[in-house]
Protein backbone atom coordinates (compact mmCIF):
# COMPACT_ATOMS: atom_id res chain seq x y z
CA UNK A 1 0.00 0.00 0.00
CA UNK A 2 1.41 3.47 -1.38
CA UNK A 3 0.40 6.55 0.33
CA UNK A 4 -3.00 4.50 1.26
CA UNK A 5 -4.86 4.96 4.04
CA UNK A 6 -8.65 3.38 4.11
CA UNK A 7 -8.71 3.30 8.01
CA UNK A 8 -8.82 7.23 8.17
CA UNK A 9 -10.25 8.16 4.41
CA UNK A 10 -13.19 5.85 4.07
CA UNK A 11 -14.51 5.07 7.21
CA UNK A 12 -17.50 3.79 5.84
CA UNK A 13 -17.18 0.38 8.21
CA UNK A 14 -18.92 -1.77 5.88
CA UNK A 15 -15.68 -1.44 3.21
CA UNK A 16 -11.55 -1.35 2.78
CA UNK A 17 -10.09 -1.82 5.85
CA UNK A 18 -12.47 -4.93 6.83
CA UNK A 19 -11.28 -6.47 3.52
CA UNK A 20 -7.46 -6.23 4.60
CA UNK A 21 -8.39 -7.90 8.19
CA UNK A 22 -9.92 -10.58 6.89
CA UNK A 23 -6.96 -11.48 3.63
CA UNK A 24 -4.50 -11.11 6.69
CA UNK A 25 -7.00 -13.71 8.89
CA UNK A 26 -7.59 -15.76 5.69
CA UNK A 27 -4.76 -16.13 3.07
CA UNK A 28 -2.05 -15.44 5.93
CA UNK A 29 -1.45 -12.25 3.61
CA UNK A 30 0.92 -9.82 4.38
CA UNK A 31 0.71 -6.16 4.14
CA UNK A 32 3.40 -3.57 3.72
CA UNK A 33 2.61 -0.08 4.52
CA UNK A 34 4.27 2.43 2.44
CA UNK A 35 4.62 5.71 3.93
CA UNK A 36 6.03 8.99 5.57
CA UNK A 37 3.68 8.67 8.85
CA UNK A 38 2.17 5.51 10.20
CA UNK A 39 -1.28 5.75 10.03
CA UNK A 40 -4.58 3.94 11.36
CA UNK A 41 -4.26 1.97 8.46
CA UNK A 42 -1.03 0.82 10.10
CA UNK A 43 -2.07 0.50 13.44
CA UNK A 44 -1.48 -3.05 14.28
CA UNK A 45 -3.00 -4.63 10.93
CA UNK A 46 0.59 -4.07 8.80
CA UNK A 47 3.40 -6.46 8.67
CA UNK A 48 5.58 -4.09 8.26
CA UNK A 49 5.84 -0.28 8.10
CA UNK A 50 8.43 1.40 5.60
CA UNK A 51 8.51 5.22 6.28
CA UNK A 52 9.61 7.17 2.65
CA UNK A 53 10.59 10.37 1.66
CA UNK A 54 7.32 12.24 0.35
CA UNK A 55 7.70 12.48 -3.67
CA UNK A 56 10.03 9.43 -4.02
CA UNK A 57 7.80 6.66 -4.53
CA UNK A 58 9.09 6.35 -8.30
CA UNK A 59 12.66 5.90 -6.87
CA UNK A 60 11.43 3.18 -4.60
CA UNK A 61 9.77 1.42 -7.54
CA UNK A 62 12.98 1.87 -10.03
CA UNK A 63 15.38 0.23 -6.96
CA UNK A 64 12.85 -2.70 -6.70
CA UNK A 65 12.48 -2.54 -10.83
CA UNK A 66 16.08 -3.08 -11.01
CA UNK A 67 16.42 -6.05 -8.50
CA UNK A 68 13.57 -7.70 -10.51
CA UNK A 69 15.14 -7.07 -13.54
CA UNK A 70 18.65 -8.78 -12.59
CA UNK A 71 17.59 -11.39 -10.99
CA UNK A 72 15.09 -12.62 -13.17
CA UNK A 73 11.39 -11.66 -11.19
CA UNK A 74 9.78 -10.41 -14.21
CA UNK A 75 6.99 -11.76 -16.32
CA UNK A 76 8.73 -11.80 -19.57
CA UNK A 77 5.50 -13.40 -21.48
CA UNK A 78 3.23 -11.38 -19.83
CA UNK A 79 5.13 -7.82 -21.27
CA UNK A 80 5.75 -9.21 -24.62
CA UNK A 81 2.10 -9.84 -25.09
CA UNK A 82 0.79 -6.94 -23.18
CA UNK A 83 2.87 -3.95 -22.69
CA UNK A 84 4.72 -1.60 -25.28
CA UNK A 85 7.93 -0.17 -24.36
CA UNK A 86 9.62 -2.30 -21.67
CA UNK A 87 12.36 -3.21 -23.78
CA UNK A 88 13.65 -2.84 -27.09
CA UNK A 89 11.62 -5.43 -29.18
CA UNK A 90 8.05 -3.95 -27.66
CA UNK A 91 9.55 -0.35 -27.81
CA UNK A 92 6.80 1.67 -30.24
CA UNK A 93 8.41 2.98 -34.20
CA UNK A 94 9.46 6.36 -33.42
CA UNK A 95 11.25 5.84 -29.53
CA UNK A 96 14.67 6.44 -29.65
CA UNK A 97 16.80 3.25 -29.10
CA UNK A 98 17.51 2.80 -25.40
CA UNK A 99 14.39 4.88 -24.45
CA UNK A 100 12.88 1.69 -22.86
CA UNK A 101 11.66 1.07 -19.19
CA UNK A 102 14.67 -1.58 -19.40
CA UNK A 103 17.23 0.61 -20.09
CA UNK A 104 15.98 3.28 -17.78
CA UNK A 105 16.45 1.05 -15.28
CA UNK A 106 20.21 0.14 -15.76
CA UNK A 107 21.37 3.26 -16.49
CA UNK A 108 21.27 2.16 -20.04
CA UNK A 109 19.15 5.17 -21.38
CA UNK A 110 19.89 9.15 -21.27
CA UNK A 111 20.78 9.58 -17.80
CA UNK A 112 23.42 6.73 -17.60
CA UNK A 113 22.48 5.86 -13.98
CA UNK A 114 21.32 2.39 -12.81
CA UNK A 115 19.15 2.16 -10.30
CA UNK A 116 19.98 -0.02 -7.96
CA UNK A 117 18.90 -0.36 -4.82
CA UNK A 118 21.87 1.64 -3.35
CA UNK A 119 21.06 4.87 -5.52
CA UNK A 120 17.08 4.28 -4.70
CA UNK A 121 17.98 4.51 -0.74
CA UNK A 122 19.52 7.37 -0.67
CA UNK A 123 16.75 9.27 -2.60
CA UNK A 124 14.20 7.83 -0.64
CA UNK A 125 15.96 7.26 2.96
CA UNK A 126 14.99 3.52 3.07
CA UNK A 127 17.69 1.52 3.75
CA UNK A 128 19.04 -0.89 0.76
CA UNK A 129 18.88 -4.25 2.59
CA UNK A 130 14.74 -3.41 2.83
CA UNK A 131 14.50 -2.33 -0.78
CA UNK A 132 15.91 -5.54 -1.79
CA UNK A 133 13.75 -7.74 0.55
CA UNK A 134 10.88 -5.41 -0.51
CA UNK A 135 11.52 -6.58 -4.32
CA UNK A 136 12.07 -9.93 -3.71
CA UNK A 137 8.87 -10.35 -1.54
CA UNK A 138 7.19 -8.59 -4.52
CA UNK A 139 8.76 -10.57 -7.25
CA UNK A 140 8.21 -14.35 -5.50
CA UNK A 141 4.67 -13.93 -4.32
CA UNK A 142 1.90 -14.45 -6.55
CA UNK A 143 -0.73 -13.01 -6.47
CA UNK A 144 0.57 -9.44 -5.02
CA UNK A 145 -1.69 -7.05 -4.82
CA UNK A 146 -0.12 -3.41 -5.17
CA UNK A 147 -2.18 -0.26 -4.98
CA UNK A 148 -1.76 3.41 -4.17
CA UNK A 149 -4.08 5.77 -2.58
CA UNK A 150 -4.23 9.42 -3.86
CA UNK A 151 -1.79 11.07 -2.08
CA UNK A 152 1.37 10.11 -3.45
CA UNK A 153 0.10 11.90 -7.06
CA UNK A 154 -0.74 15.17 -5.31
CA UNK A 155 3.38 16.15 -5.63
CA UNK A 156 4.93 18.48 -7.67
CA UNK A 157 5.64 14.94 -9.55
CA UNK A 158 2.33 13.55 -9.57
CA UNK A 159 1.70 12.15 -12.43
CA UNK A 160 5.00 10.40 -12.69
CA UNK A 161 4.56 8.63 -8.96
CA UNK A 162 1.09 7.11 -10.61
CA UNK A 163 2.50 5.58 -13.39
CA UNK A 164 5.87 4.49 -11.52
CA UNK A 165 3.49 2.80 -8.70
CA UNK A 166 1.70 0.66 -11.70
CA UNK A 167 5.18 -0.43 -12.95
CA UNK A 168 5.17 -3.17 -9.88
CA UNK A 169 1.61 -5.33 -10.97
CA UNK A 170 2.50 -4.72 -14.57
CA UNK A 171 6.49 -5.85 -14.10
CA UNK A 172 5.31 -8.93 -12.02
CA UNK A 173 2.35 -9.81 -14.17
CA UNK A 174 -0.11 -9.40 -11.42
CA UNK A 175 -2.94 -7.17 -13.52
CA UNK A 176 -5.76 -8.68 -14.62
CA UNK A 177 -6.44 -11.68 -12.43
CA UNK A 178 -8.00 -12.59 -9.14
CA UNK A 179 -5.76 -11.28 -6.11
CA UNK A 180 -3.39 -8.82 -8.20
CA UNK A 181 -4.49 -5.43 -9.50
CA UNK A 182 -3.27 -2.39 -11.51
CA UNK A 183 -1.25 -0.73 -9.06
CA UNK A 184 -4.53 2.00 -9.01
CA UNK A 185 -6.71 2.87 -5.55
CA UNK A 186 -8.88 -0.20 -5.14
CA UNK A 187 -12.45 0.62 -6.61
CA UNK A 188 -16.49 -0.87 -5.15
CA UNK A 189 -19.35 -2.13 -6.27
CA UNK A 190 -22.32 0.69 -6.73
CA UNK A 191 -25.92 -0.50 -7.26
CA UNK A 192 -27.24 1.18 -10.30
CA UNK A 193 -27.66 5.00 -10.01
CA UNK A 194 -29.56 7.71 -12.19
CA UNK A 195 -28.92 11.48 -12.15
CA UNK A 196 -30.23 14.38 -13.37
CA UNK A 197 -29.23 14.33 -17.01
CA UNK A 198 -26.96 17.27 -18.56
CA UNK A 199 -26.69 18.63 -21.88
CA UNK A 200 -23.57 19.21 -23.93
CA UNK A 201 -21.93 22.22 -22.86
CA UNK A 202 -21.13 24.07 -26.02
CA UNK A 203 -18.37 25.63 -24.81
CA UNK A 204 -15.50 22.72 -25.41
CA UNK A 205 -12.41 24.86 -23.79
CA UNK A 206 -10.90 23.69 -20.57
CA UNK A 207 -8.70 24.38 -17.67
CA UNK A 208 -7.18 21.86 -15.21
CA UNK A 209 -9.43 22.84 -11.73
CA UNK A 210 -6.15 23.81 -10.17
CA UNK A 211 -5.29 26.38 -12.69
CA UNK A 212 -8.91 28.91 -11.56
CA UNK A 213 -6.55 31.47 -9.87
CA UNK A 214 -4.33 31.93 -12.71
CA UNK A 215 -7.26 32.14 -15.18
CA UNK A 216 -8.48 34.83 -13.04
CA UNK A 217 -5.02 36.58 -12.92
CA UNK A 218 -4.07 35.56 -16.35
CA UNK A 219 -6.39 33.98 -18.20
CA UNK A 220 -5.78 35.28 -21.93
CA UNK A 221 -1.95 34.66 -21.57
CA UNK A 222 -2.98 30.92 -20.49
CA UNK A 223 -1.85 28.39 -23.34
CA UNK A 224 -2.20 24.38 -24.37
CA UNK A 225 1.28 24.32 -24.73
CA UNK A 226 1.96 26.07 -21.25
CA UNK A 227 -0.68 25.69 -19.33
CA UNK A 228 -2.28 22.78 -20.27
CA UNK A 229 -5.30 24.53 -21.97
CA UNK A 230 -7.59 21.58 -23.91
CA UNK A 231 -9.95 22.72 -26.61
CA UNK A 232 -8.02 25.85 -27.94
CA UNK A 233 -4.50 26.75 -28.15
CA UNK A 234 -5.37 29.44 -25.65
CA UNK A 235 -8.36 31.11 -23.68
CA UNK A 236 -9.32 34.22 -24.96
CA UNK A 237 -10.52 35.86 -21.80
CA UNK A 238 -9.93 35.68 -17.77
CA UNK A 239 -12.46 34.23 -15.30
CA UNK A 240 -15.02 37.50 -14.51
CA UNK A 241 -17.63 35.03 -12.45
CA UNK A 242 -17.66 32.24 -9.78
CA UNK A 243 -20.23 30.65 -8.84
CA UNK A 244 -19.40 28.09 -6.24
CA UNK A 245 -21.98 25.81 -4.75
CA UNK A 246 -20.87 24.09 -1.36
CA UNK A 247 -17.38 24.38 -1.78
CA UNK A 248 -14.77 25.20 0.08
CA UNK A 249 -12.16 25.62 -2.51
CA UNK A 250 -12.01 29.66 -2.95
CA UNK A 251 -9.05 29.71 -0.21
CA UNK A 252 -9.58 26.66 2.63
CA UNK A 253 -8.97 23.79 0.19
CA UNK A 254 -6.80 25.41 -2.70
CA UNK A 255 -3.61 26.35 -2.57
CA UNK A 256 -1.17 28.89 -1.16
CA UNK A 257 -4.56 30.73 0.81
CA UNK A 258 -2.43 34.09 0.89
CA UNK A 259 -1.86 34.80 -3.00
CA UNK A 260 -5.58 33.72 -3.26
CA UNK A 261 -6.25 36.29 -1.42
CA UNK A 262 -4.38 38.74 -3.16
CA UNK A 263 -5.67 37.95 -6.36
CA UNK A 264 -9.56 37.90 -5.30
CA UNK A 265 -9.18 41.89 -3.58
CA UNK A 266 -8.94 43.16 -7.40
CA UNK A 267 -12.97 43.53 -8.15
CA UNK A 268 -11.74 44.42 -11.66
CA UNK A 269 -10.39 40.80 -12.31
CA UNK A 270 -13.30 38.37 -10.83
CA UNK A 271 -16.27 40.86 -11.03
CA UNK A 272 -18.63 38.77 -8.75
CA UNK A 273 -18.30 35.51 -6.41
CA UNK A 274 -21.91 34.19 -5.76
CA UNK A 275 -21.49 31.41 -2.69
CA UNK A 276 -24.33 28.75 -1.87
CA UNK A 277 -23.64 27.47 1.93
CA UNK A 278 -25.01 26.35 4.80
CA UNK A 279 -22.00 27.64 6.83
CA UNK A 280 -19.44 30.71 6.88
CA UNK A 281 -16.69 29.22 5.79
CA UNK A 282 -13.45 30.94 4.91
CA UNK A 283 -14.43 30.27 1.35
CA UNK A 284 -18.22 31.80 1.91
CA UNK A 285 -16.44 35.26 3.89
CA UNK A 286 -15.36 36.06 -0.01
CA UNK A 287 -18.48 35.72 -1.94
CA UNK A 288 -20.42 38.84 -3.20
CA UNK A 289 -23.67 37.06 -2.40
CA UNK A 290 -24.24 34.87 0.01
CA UNK A 291 -26.96 32.64 -0.61
CA UNK A 292 -28.10 29.91 2.11
CA UNK A 293 -29.03 26.14 0.86
CA UNK A 294 -30.75 23.69 2.46
CA UNK A 295 -29.17 20.89 4.39
CA UNK A 296 -29.22 17.86 3.34
CA UNK A 297 -31.55 16.27 6.45
CA UNK A 298 -34.25 18.75 5.26
CA UNK A 299 -34.87 17.43 1.88
CA UNK A 300 -35.46 13.94 -0.22
CA UNK A 301 -32.63 12.38 -2.27
CA UNK A 302 -31.50 9.16 -2.59
CA UNK A 303 -27.92 8.86 -3.20
CA UNK A 304 -25.19 5.47 -3.90
CA UNK A 305 -22.17 4.76 -1.91
CA UNK A 306 -18.73 5.56 -2.43
CA UNK A 307 -16.05 3.04 -1.71
CA UNK A 308 -17.73 0.12 0.52
CA UNK A 309 -15.78 -3.09 -1.28
CA UNK A 310 -17.77 -5.52 -2.98
CA UNK A 311 -21.12 -4.73 -0.65
CA UNK A 312 -23.14 -1.59 -3.20
CA UNK A 313 -26.16 0.51 -1.03
CA UNK A 314 -29.04 3.26 -1.87
CA UNK A 315 -29.88 5.39 0.75
CA UNK A 316 -33.62 7.28 0.67
CA UNK A 317 -32.50 10.07 2.49
CA UNK A 318 -35.84 11.61 4.50
CA UNK A 319 -36.21 15.19 6.18
CA UNK A 320 -35.89 15.14 9.98
CA UNK A 321 -36.77 18.88 10.11
CA UNK A 322 -38.39 21.30 8.14
CA UNK A 323 -36.63 23.97 6.25
CA UNK A 324 -36.17 26.71 8.19
CA UNK A 325 -36.74 31.00 7.65
CA UNK A 326 -36.13 31.54 3.73
CA UNK A 327 -33.73 29.17 2.82
CA UNK A 328 -34.35 27.13 -0.85
CA UNK A 329 -33.20 23.88 -2.12
CA UNK A 330 -30.74 24.46 -5.06
CA UNK A 331 -32.88 22.85 -7.22
CA UNK A 332 -35.30 25.97 -6.57
CA UNK A 333 -32.75 28.74 -7.15
CA UNK A 334 -31.49 27.13 -10.53
CA UNK A 335 -35.08 26.56 -11.99
CA UNK A 336 -35.90 30.71 -10.80
CA UNK A 337 -32.59 31.30 -12.39
CA UNK A 338 -33.82 28.99 -15.75
CA UNK A 339 -37.18 30.84 -15.38
CA UNK A 340 -35.67 34.65 -16.13
CA UNK A 341 -33.75 33.59 -18.77
CA UNK A 342 -37.00 32.43 -20.64
CA UNK A 343 -39.73 30.36 -21.17
CA UNK A 344 -37.85 27.97 -23.81
CA UNK A 345 -35.44 27.87 -20.80
CA UNK A 346 -37.22 26.90 -17.59
CA UNK A 347 -39.21 24.47 -19.18
CA UNK A 348 -36.02 22.59 -21.43
CA UNK A 349 -34.42 22.97 -17.61
CA UNK A 350 -36.87 21.32 -15.34
CA UNK A 351 -38.88 19.36 -18.08
CA UNK A 352 -41.92 20.72 -15.70
CA UNK A 353 -40.88 18.50 -13.02
CA UNK A 354 -40.53 19.17 -9.17
CA UNK A 355 -37.85 17.99 -7.24
CA UNK A 356 -39.49 15.21 -5.73
CA UNK A 357 -41.10 14.46 -9.44
CA UNK A 358 -37.55 14.17 -10.76
CA UNK A 359 -36.76 11.73 -8.02
CA UNK A 360 -39.71 9.44 -9.16
CA UNK A 361 -38.68 9.95 -12.49
CA UNK A 362 -34.91 9.12 -11.89
CA UNK A 363 -35.73 6.12 -10.12
CA UNK A 364 -38.24 4.73 -12.15
CA UNK A 365 -35.38 5.19 -15.21
CA UNK A 366 -33.30 3.01 -12.39
CA UNK A 367 -36.26 0.34 -11.76
CA UNK A 368 -36.57 0.03 -15.68
CA UNK A 369 -32.61 -1.18 -15.46
CA UNK A 370 -32.27 -3.06 -12.65
CA UNK A 371 -35.79 -4.93 -11.51
CA UNK A 372 -34.19 -6.42 -8.69
CA UNK A 373 -34.20 -3.11 -7.06
CA UNK A 374 -37.25 -2.27 -4.61
CA UNK A 375 -40.11 0.13 -5.50
CA UNK A 376 -40.02 3.53 -4.85
CA UNK A 377 -42.39 3.52 -1.71
CA UNK A 378 -40.58 0.63 -0.43
CA UNK A 379 -36.85 1.94 -0.27
CA UNK A 380 -38.43 4.91 1.32
CA UNK A 381 -39.87 2.97 4.28
CA UNK A 382 -36.34 0.51 4.03
CA UNK A 383 -34.21 3.77 4.75
CA UNK A 384 -31.25 1.90 2.76
CA UNK A 385 -31.22 -1.38 0.72
CA UNK A 386 -28.31 -3.11 0.59
CA UNK A 387 -26.36 -5.50 -2.00
CA UNK A 388 -23.48 -7.66 -2.66
CA UNK A 389 -21.75 -7.66 -6.32
CA UNK A 390 -23.14 -10.90 -7.22
CA UNK A 391 -20.35 -11.05 -9.21
CA UNK A 392 -18.05 -11.68 -6.37
CA UNK A 393 -15.23 -9.07 -6.29
CA UNK A 394 -14.56 -7.52 -9.26
CA UNK A 395 -11.07 -7.60 -11.21
CA UNK A 396 -9.74 -4.69 -13.23
CA UNK A 397 -8.86 -5.35 -16.67
CA UNK A 398 -9.63 -9.03 -16.47
CA UNK A 399 -11.12 -9.47 -19.82
CA UNK A 400 -8.04 -7.34 -21.14
CA UNK A 401 -5.75 -10.48 -19.78
CA UNK A 402 -7.95 -13.15 -20.88
CA UNK A 403 -8.02 -11.44 -24.98
CA UNK A 404 -6.25 -8.41 -25.35
CA UNK A 405 -6.91 -8.68 -28.72
CA UNK A 406 -10.87 -9.01 -28.42
CA UNK A 407 -10.80 -6.46 -25.05
CA UNK A 408 -7.92 -3.41 -26.28
CA UNK A 409 -7.27 -0.69 -23.78
CA UNK A 410 -8.30 2.61 -24.79
CA UNK A 411 -4.29 3.64 -25.52
CA UNK A 412 -3.57 4.17 -28.80
CA UNK A 413 -1.74 0.88 -28.73
CA UNK A 414 -4.93 -0.99 -27.20
CA UNK A 415 -1.48 -2.24 -24.46
CA UNK A 416 0.12 -0.66 -21.42
CA UNK A 417 1.55 1.97 -22.73
CA UNK A 418 4.70 1.73 -20.87
CA UNK A 419 6.98 3.86 -23.32
CA UNK A 420 3.75 6.61 -24.51
CA UNK A 421 4.42 8.41 -27.47
CA UNK A 422 2.09 10.67 -27.12
CA UNK A 423 3.88 11.49 -23.82
CA UNK A 424 7.28 12.07 -25.99
CA UNK A 425 5.17 14.27 -28.31
CA UNK A 426 4.12 16.59 -25.33
CA UNK A 427 7.46 16.51 -23.46
CA UNK A 428 8.98 17.88 -26.96
CA UNK A 429 6.47 20.48 -27.80
CA UNK A 430 5.09 21.60 -24.24
CA UNK A 431 6.58 24.93 -22.62
CA UNK A 432 7.78 23.20 -19.36
CA UNK A 433 9.38 25.35 -16.40
CA UNK A 434 12.66 24.61 -15.38
CA UNK A 435 12.65 21.79 -12.77
CA UNK A 436 9.86 19.63 -14.05
CA UNK A 437 9.54 16.84 -16.03
CA UNK A 438 7.31 15.04 -18.45
CA UNK A 439 8.49 11.86 -19.76
CA UNK A 440 7.25 9.16 -22.08
CA UNK A 441 8.74 6.52 -18.91
CA UNK A 442 7.66 6.31 -15.64
CA UNK A 443 10.73 7.72 -14.03
CA UNK A 444 11.63 9.28 -10.63
CA UNK A 445 11.96 13.42 -11.46
CA UNK A 446 13.39 15.59 -8.05
CA UNK A 447 11.04 18.22 -8.12
CA UNK A 448 11.71 22.34 -6.29
CA UNK A 449 10.51 21.71 -2.16
CA UNK A 450 11.72 18.22 -2.81
CA UNK A 451 14.13 16.05 -0.51
CA UNK A 452 16.89 17.76 -2.31
CA UNK A 453 16.35 20.99 -3.31
CA UNK A 454 18.85 23.31 -1.43
CA UNK A 455 16.24 25.62 -0.11
CA UNK A 456 15.99 22.58 2.62
CA UNK A 457 19.03 24.95 3.89
CA UNK A 458 16.62 27.72 4.80
CA UNK A 459 13.37 25.70 5.05
CA UNK A 460 14.61 21.80 6.46
CA UNK A 461 11.50 20.18 7.06
CA UNK A 462 9.19 18.40 3.83
CA UNK A 463 5.74 19.15 4.70
CA UNK A 464 2.68 17.37 3.45
CA UNK A 465 -1.32 17.22 4.34
CA UNK A 466 -3.31 14.18 5.26
CA UNK A 467 -6.78 13.29 5.27
CA UNK A 468 -7.91 13.61 8.86
CA UNK A 469 -10.67 11.20 10.35
CA UNK A 470 -12.50 13.82 11.93
CA UNK A 471 -13.48 15.65 8.66
CA UNK A 472 -14.11 15.16 4.77
CA UNK A 473 -11.92 17.88 3.42
CA UNK A 474 -13.09 20.46 5.66
CA UNK A 475 -16.70 19.38 6.12
CA UNK A 476 -17.19 18.88 9.86
CA UNK A 477 -14.06 20.96 10.42
CA UNK A 478 -16.76 23.15 12.77
CA UNK A 479 -18.22 20.70 15.17
CA UNK A 480 -16.38 20.98 18.26
CA UNK A 481 -16.92 17.44 19.55
CA UNK A 482 -14.40 16.37 16.57
CA UNK A 483 -12.41 19.07 17.30
CA UNK A 484 -11.66 18.19 20.81
CA UNK A 485 -11.57 14.12 19.69
CA UNK A 486 -9.04 14.77 16.96
CA UNK A 487 -7.12 17.84 17.70
CA UNK A 488 -5.12 19.27 14.97
CA UNK A 489 -1.34 19.43 15.72
CA UNK A 490 1.88 19.51 13.58
CA UNK A 491 3.11 15.93 13.63
CA UNK A 492 7.11 16.39 13.39
CA UNK A 493 9.46 13.39 14.39
CA UNK A 494 11.59 13.37 18.25
CA UNK A 495 14.98 14.02 16.50
CA UNK A 496 13.28 16.61 14.34
CA UNK A 497 11.51 18.28 17.53
CA UNK A 498 14.71 17.87 20.34
CA UNK A 499 16.57 20.43 18.04
CA UNK A 500 14.16 22.95 18.13
CA UNK A 501 13.69 22.72 22.07
CA UNK A 502 9.76 21.15 20.91
CA UNK A 503 7.87 18.50 23.07
CA UNK A 504 4.30 17.62 22.77
CA UNK A 505 1.96 20.06 23.30
CA UNK A 506 3.86 23.04 22.65
CA UNK A 507 2.65 26.07 20.53
CA UNK A 508 4.91 26.26 17.42
CA UNK A 509 4.86 28.65 14.28
CA UNK A 510 5.00 26.55 10.96
CA UNK A 511 5.95 28.65 8.55
CA UNK A 512 7.78 29.11 4.70
CA UNK A 513 7.79 32.00 2.35
CA UNK A 514 4.04 31.93 1.74
CA UNK A 515 2.89 32.21 5.15
CA UNK A 516 2.49 31.03 9.03
CA UNK A 517 0.58 28.46 10.75
CA UNK A 518 0.33 28.90 14.70
CA UNK A 519 -0.67 25.05 16.04
CA UNK A 520 0.25 23.05 18.94
CA UNK A 521 3.21 20.07 18.32
CA UNK A 522 1.97 16.47 18.14
CA UNK A 523 5.98 14.67 18.13
CA UNK A 524 6.08 11.32 17.80
CA UNK A 525 7.97 8.60 15.76
CA UNK A 526 4.87 7.87 13.92
CA UNK A 527 6.38 10.21 11.33
CA UNK A 528 10.09 9.85 9.87
CA UNK A 529 12.64 12.54 10.59
CA UNK A 530 12.70 15.30 8.28
CA UNK A 531 9.28 15.58 7.59
CA UNK A 532 6.38 17.22 8.92
CA UNK A 533 2.55 16.89 8.56
CA UNK A 534 -0.54 18.30 9.31
CA UNK A 535 -4.78 16.87 8.83
CA UNK A 536 -5.98 18.95 6.11
CA UNK A 537 -9.19 20.56 6.06
CA UNK A 538 -8.87 22.48 9.15
CA UNK A 539 -10.46 25.61 8.80
CA UNK A 540 -8.51 29.09 8.32
CA UNK A 541 -8.71 31.55 10.75
CA UNK A 542 -6.48 34.23 10.10
CA UNK A 543 -6.68 38.25 9.97
CA UNK A 544 -6.53 38.68 6.57
CA UNK A 545 -6.10 42.68 7.08
CA UNK A 546 -3.32 42.17 9.89
CA UNK A 547 -0.54 39.92 10.06
CA UNK A 548 -2.25 37.03 8.10
CA UNK A 549 -1.22 34.65 10.56
CA UNK A 550 -3.36 31.56 10.43
CA UNK A 551 -4.24 30.30 13.87
CA UNK A 552 -6.73 27.28 12.53
CA UNK A 553 -4.01 25.03 11.35
CA UNK A 554 -4.88 25.45 7.72
CA UNK A 555 -2.18 23.69 6.15
CA UNK A 556 -3.26 25.35 2.53
CA UNK A 557 -1.41 28.58 4.46
CA UNK A 558 1.64 26.98 3.52
CA UNK A 559 1.61 24.63 0.78
CA UNK A 560 2.83 25.44 -3.27
CA UNK A 561 0.51 26.82 -6.30
CA UNK A 562 2.68 25.55 -8.94
CA UNK A 563 0.51 22.87 -10.34
CA UNK A 564 2.18 19.29 -11.61
CA UNK A 565 3.70 18.92 -14.84
CA UNK A 566 1.35 17.50 -16.85
CA UNK A 567 -2.15 17.08 -15.45
CA UNK A 568 -1.38 21.37 -14.14
CA UNK A 569 -3.03 19.45 -11.02
CA UNK A 570 -2.60 19.30 -7.28
CA UNK A 571 1.07 19.60 -5.76
CA UNK A 572 -0.32 20.22 -2.41
CA UNK A 573 2.14 17.79 -1.01
CA UNK A 574 5.10 18.72 -2.05
CA UNK A 575 6.61 21.99 0.46
CA UNK A 576 9.35 23.14 2.48
CA UNK A 577 9.01 24.46 6.06
CA UNK A 578 10.58 25.31 8.99
CA UNK A 579 9.21 24.81 12.38
CA UNK A 580 9.95 26.62 15.58
CA UNK A 581 8.20 27.27 19.18
CA UNK A 582 6.56 29.88 19.94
Amino acid sequence: MFGNNPAETRMSGGGITYFLEQARERSNARMIVIDPRYTDTAAGREDEWIPIRPGTDAALVAGIAWVLINENMVDQPFLDTYCVGYDEKTLPEGAPANGHYKAYILGQGDDGIAKTPQWASAVTGIPVDRIVKLAREIGQTKPAYICQGWGPQRQANGELTARAIAMLPILTGNVGINGGNSGARESTYTITIERMPMPENPVKTKISCFSWTDAIERGAEMTALRDGVQGKDKLDVPIKFIWNYAGNTITNQHGDINHTHDVLQDDKKCEMIVVIENFMTSSAMYADILLPDLMTVEQEDIIPNDYAGNMGYLIFIQPVTAPKFERKPIYWITSEIARRLGPDIYQKFTEGRTQEEWLKYLYAKMLAKDPQLPSYDDLKKMGIYKRKDPAGHYVAYKKFRDDPQANPLKTPSGKIEIYSNRLARIANTWEIPEGEVISPLPVYASTPEGWDDPARSKYPLQMFGFHYKSRTHSSYGNIDILEAACRQEVWINPIDAQKRGIVSGDMVRVFNGRGEVRIAAKVTPRIMPGVSAMGQGAWHNADMQGDRVDHGGCVNTLTTHRPSPLAKGNPQHTNLVEIEKV
